[in-house]
C-alpha cells in the first residue's frame, strides 16, 4: 500500500529555521493585535500576566506535543497522536474537529488580513486623493481581499511547497522590534511614578478577570502546535522540531511581553484608563498605544505588522490544516484523492485545493466569523488536552529505549498542561455556548460522514497498519491472543509459524489448546487412553515450535465436546483471531461442527488446510479472489499484512465476471478492485479481472499457479455464518494450500 507512510516521497525539506517560521508565521502577530485590547478590558494592566500565564500553559503543552512529534515523526500532529494510541474512529473525530478549527483560524488570518488592507487602502486614498469612497471600506472588498490572499497562498503551496511565507515573518519581527525598542525608550524617559500610577489599579476585577482573560487570549499562543502537523516533512525531527517549537514560543512572548508592558504604561496617555481605552476601542488598543509614543509612525507600523501577521498565520493555518487533510486521507478517513502527490509540483495539491475551496466558502458565507474563532479556540484546547493525556499513554504503553525527546518531571507537567487546557475549555464554553453547539454540529455531520462514507475503507487500512506495525497493538493497550487448537503434530509447526504471524510480535501471545475428548462421566485416576494422547501431541507440538525460534504457551482442557470447549476457551480468554488446521473438508460432520464454531465466537476464525510440512516461509505468490459483499476485507487486510511483514509476497487479487460483461462495468470493476487491493496490501498488488461463465473452473487454474490461496467464508448473518459452494468446491478441486477466513461478530 503506497499510502502507509505520510511522508511526500520520504522529502524531509524543512530545516531548523524553515520550521520555526511555521511556529512564528502561526503564533506572533494577528492575537495580540486582535486580543490585547480584549485582555485589558477584562482584567486592567494584569492582561501582562494573562499572556505570562498562557505562555507558561502553552510552554507546558509545547513540550508534550515535542516529545509524542519525536515518537511518531509524521504529518498530522494530533490526529496522528490520536491514530496511535487510539481507534481510528476516534483519530477520525480528533482529525475532523481540527482540520476544521485550522480552516476557521485561516479564515479569521484571511479576513483580518484584509481588514488592514483595507485601512491601509482607506488612508492612502485620502493621503493622495482626497476622501474616499465608502465603498473601499464596505464588507465586498474585504472579501475580495480575504479570497485574494487566500488562493495566492494556495498557489504557493502547490507551487514552492512549504517554502514561502518566510519574507512575511521577518517583515513582521521587524516592525515589532522597533514598536518594542520605540516603546522601550518611551518608558525610559517617562518617570518612574508616572509608570507606576498608569499601572494602577493593577488588578481592578480580580482574579475572575484574569481568569477570563486569560480564556479569551489563549489562542494568541496557538501555532506551535502546526509544527507537529507537518513533522513528517521536518529533518532530524528529534532535534528540530522541540527545538523549533520552544524557540517560536520565546520569540512570541519575547514579543508580546514588553509590547503589552508598554502599551499598558507609555501606550496611553496621562489622565486616561487602559480599561477604559481598550473597552472602546479592543480592536484598535495597540495601533492607538503605538501612535501615543511614536507619533503618526507607530500607527502605520501596526498596520503593516497586522498585514504581515495576518499574512503569515493565514500561510501557516492552510499549510498544516492541508498536511492534515493529506493525512487523513492517506488513511482513507478522508476521500483517498486528497492523499495524492501531484507528480508535476511534488505537494498534496488535492489537500490544498480541497482546504482552499472550504476556507473560501467560509469567507463568502460567513464573513463575520467572530463565534466560529471562539468556536476554533475551544477546539485548540480540547485537542491539547487530548495532546497532555495521549502523551501520558504513549510514554507508558512505548519503548523504554526509544531516544527521542523526553518531557521533565513526567507525568506532573502533562498532568498539569492537562488540568489547565480542560479548565479553560470549560471556561470558553460556558462564556460562549454557541461555540460548544458548533463543535457539536461539526462532529455530527464528520460522524455521519464517516459511518456512510469513509468507515469501510478507514477500518480496512487501519487493520492493515496495526498488522505492519505491530507496535501499534501495545501503544492502543491490546495484547492480541490467538487461539490454536491442535490436534495433529505433523502440522504444528505450521500452525504456530502462522499463528505467530497474525499475533504482532513481542506484544502478541499464541495460545496452544489441547482439548481431551472423554466421556461425561469417567474416573480421573485411570487416565483415558485420550489424555495420553494429547499429551504426546502437545509435546510434539511444542517441541516443534521451540525449535523453530517459537515460544507459544499451551493449555489442556477435558471435555466430552471439543468443539464446544474451544467455543468456550475462546470465549474466556477474549481472543482475537482463532486458527484451525483441517485436512479436508469432505467429512459432513467437520463441515457442520465448524460453521457452528465460526457462528459462535466471537473472535476472527482462519482456517489453514495445508499438506504436512508446510512452511509458510516458502509461500510467494498469494491469489485473493475477491467478489460479494465484502464481509471480509478487515481480517483479510489483518492476514495479508502479517503475512507481508515477515516476507515480501507477491499478491493478486482477483475477481471473475461472466464473458459477457459490459465494457464500462468492467472498467468499474477493475478500478473498484484496484482501490480495494491498495487498501489491503502494501507495496503494489496485482489486479485481475477474469471473464469467465465458469467461476470455480477460471478460481482453480490460478490456484494452480499459487502457493496459497485465500477465500473468505460466507456470512449470511451476523451470527450465521458457513462454507459457500464456491469454497466448498474451490477447496475439493485443489492442492493448493488455503486458508479460509471469517470476520468476527
Amino acid at each position: 500500500m503506497e499510502q502507509l507512510n505520510s511522508n511526500m516521497h520520504g522529502q524531509r525539506h524543512f530545516g531548523l529555521m524553515g520550521t520555526i517560521g511555521v511556529g512564528v508565521g502561526a503564533i506572533v502577530g494577528g492575537g495580540i493585535l486582535a486580543l490585547a485590547g480584549v485582555a485589558f478590558a477584562s482584567t486592567g494592566p494584569a492582561a501582562i500576566i494573562a499572556f505570562a500565564l498562557n505562555g507558561l500553559i502553552a510552554l507546558i503543552t509545547a513540550l508534550s506535543f515535542a516529545e509524542l512529534s519525536t515518537t511518531f515523526p509524521e504529518s498530522g500532529g494530533t490526529y496522528t497522536f490520536a491514530k496511535k494510541i487510539g481507534s481510528v474512529e476516534a483519530a477520525f473525530a480528533v482529525g475532523w474537529v481540527i482540520w476544521f478549527a485550522s480552516i476557521v483560524a485561516a479564515v479569521l488570518y484571511a479576513i483580518g488580513f484584509a481588514s488592514f488592507a483595507v485601512i491601509l487602502i482607506d488612508n492612502l486614498w485620502e493621503w493622495i486623493i482626497g476622501t474616499s469612497p465608502p465603498w473601499i471600506t464596505g464588507g465586498a472588498v474585504v472579501t475580495v481581499f480575504a479570497l485574494g490572499a487566500t488562493i495566492f497562498y494556495a498557489y504557493l503551496l502547490i507551487r514552492q511547497g512549504a517554502s514561502g511565507g518566510q519574507w512575511a515573518n521577518i517583515g513582521k519581527v521587524l516592525v515589532f522590534a522597533i514598536l518594542i525598542v520605540g516603546g522601550y525608550l518611551a518608558f525610559h524617559r517617562q518617570a518612574m511614578g508616572e509608570t507606576i500610577s498608569r499601572l494602577q489599579p493593577f488588578l481592578p476585577y480580580g482574579i475572575p478577570g484574569l481568569i477570563q482573560a486569560m480564556g479569551y487570549t489563549f489562542i494568541a499562543l496557538q501555532g506551535f502546535d502546526l509544527i507537529a502537523a507537518i513533522g513528517g516533512e521536518v529533518r532530524e525531527p528529534g532535534k528540530t522540531i522541540p527545538r523549533a517549537m520552544l524557540v517560536s514560543l520565546i520569540i512570541a512572548l519575547a514579543i508580546y511581553l514588553p509590547l503589552l508592558l508598554f502599551i499598558a504604561t507609555v501606550g496611553i496617555k496621562p489622565g486616561q484608563s487602559i480599561v477604559t481605552l481598550s473597552t472602546k476601542n479592543p480592536e484598535a488598543i495597540v495601533a492607538i498605544a503605538a501612535q501615543n509614543y511614536l507619533g503618526r509612525f507607530g500607527y502605520w507600523l501596526v498596520i503593516f505588522a497586522g498585514i504581515l501577521s495576518m499574512l503569515s498565520a493565514l500561510y501557516a493555518n492552510l499549510l498544516a490544516s492541508s498536511r492534515i487533510a493529506f493525512t487523513m486521507a492517506r488513511d482513507r478517513t478522508l476521500p483517498h484523492a486528497l492523499g495524492l502527490i501531484n507528480a508535476a509540483y511534488g505537494t498534496p495539491l488535492s489537500a490544498i485545493v480541497t482546504t482552499t475551496v472550504i476556507t473560501a466558502l467560509i469567507v463568502i458565507v460567513i464573513p463575520n466569523v467572530a463565534v466560529a474563532g471562539a468556536a476554533a479556540s475551544l477546539v485548540f484546547l480540547i485537542s491539547f488536552a487530548i495532546a497532555h493525556w495521549i502523551s501520558i499513554i504513549a510514554r507508558r504503553r512505548g519503548d523504554p529505549n526509544q531516544q527521542h525527546f523526553r518531557t521533565p518531571w513526567f507525568p506532573a507537567v502533562p498532568a498539569i498542561g492537562l488540568i489547565t487546557c480542560i479548565s479553560l475549555a470549560v471556561f470558553q464554553g460556558i462564556v460562549v455556548p454557541l461555540a460548544g453547539l458548533i463543535i457539536t454540529i461539526v462532529l455530527g455531520i464528520g460522524g455521519i460522514l464517516f459511518l456512510v462514507i469513509f468507515a469501510r475503507r478507514a477500518r480496512i487500512v487501519d487493520a492493515l497498519t496495526q498488522a505492519i506495525d505491530p507496535k501499534l497493538a501495545k501503544l492502543r493497550g491490546r495484547n492480541p491472543l490467538v487461539l490454536v487448537p491442535i490436534a495433529n503434530p505433523s502440522n504444528a509447526e505450521a500452525m504456530v509459524r502462522l499463528a505467530n504471524a497474525l499475533a504482532p510480535p513481542n506484544f502478541g501471545r499464541v495460545l496452544l489448546l489441547s482439548v481431551v475428548s472423554v466421556p461425561a462421566e469417567w474416573d480421573p485416576e485411570n487416565l483415558p487412553k485420550q489424555l495420553v494422547d494429547t499429551q504426546a501431541v502437545l509435546r510434539e507440538a511444542l517441541t516443534a515450535s521451540f525449535s523453530a525460534g517459537l515460544s507459544p504457551e499451551a493449555l489442556t482442557t477435558v471435555s466430552p465436546r471439543p468443539w464446544s470447549e474451544i467455543i468456550r476457551v475462546s470465549r474466556i480468554h477474549k481472543c482475537q483471531s482463532l486458527l484451525l488446521g483441517l485436512s479436508n473438508l469432505d467429512e459432513e460432520f467437520t463441515e457442520k461442527n465448524l460453521e457452528e464454531l465460526m457462528s459462535s465466537v466471537d473472535s476472527d476464525v482462519v482456517i489453514l488446510r495445508a499438506p504436512r510440512r508446510w512452511r509458510l516461509s516458502e509461500v510467494n505468490k498469494i491469489l485473493v479472489p475477491v467478489g460479494g459483499r465484502g464481509d471480509h476485507d478487515e481480517v483479510r487486510a489483518r492476514l495479508l499484512g502479517s503475512l507481508y511483514r515477515t516476507g515480501a509476497r507477491d499478491i493478486t487479487f482477483i475477481r471473475v465476471l461472466p464473458e459477457n460483461t459490459p465494457q464500462g462495468e468492467l472498467d468499474r470493476a477493475l478500478k473498484a478492485l484496484d482501490k480495494l487491493a491498495n487498501d489491503e496490501v502494501p507495496g503494489v498488488p496485482e489486479v485481475k479481472i477474469a471473464l469467465n461463465n465458469n467461476v470455480i473452473k477460471e478460481i482453480t487454474k490460478s490456484a494452480a499457479e499459487s502457493d496459497l490461496v485465500i477465500l473468505g467464508l460466507q456470512r449470511l448473518a451476523r451470527r450465521r455464518k458457513k462454507f459457500g459452494k464456491l469454497t466448498l468446491q474451490i477447496a475439493r478441486e485443489t492442492s493448493c494450500p488455503l486458508i479460509m477466513i471469517s470476520r468476527s461478530g
